[in-house]
């Protein structure tokens, strides 16, 4: 359960830089630097996110889907 709090956290903190990337664009009209740590943050926390979930797939911590989901098959109506 602990894991699934992580990666929730890690997705919240994405958004904000995300969200304030979009902020800087709109308030420094492109001449800061802001926006482009911001998306580097961003860039950075996701790369992070994903070596996390894969070795959290790999110790067993979580485990992913068996495979899609199939769905139900069809009856043939009666006759």
């Amino acid at each position: 359960m602990l894991i699934k709090i992580v990666i929730l956290l890690f997705l919240l903190v994405i958004i904000y830089s995300l969200g304030s990337a979009f902020f800087f664009l709109a308030k420094d009209r492109g001449r800061g630097d802001r926006l482009v740590r911001r998306l580097s943050w961003r860039i950075g926390l996701s790369i992070l996110l994903l070596a996390l979930i894969w070795v959290a797939v790999q110790s067993g911590w979580i485990e992913p889907n068996s495979g899609p989901i199939r769905p139900a098959p069809l009856t043939q109506p009666e006759q």
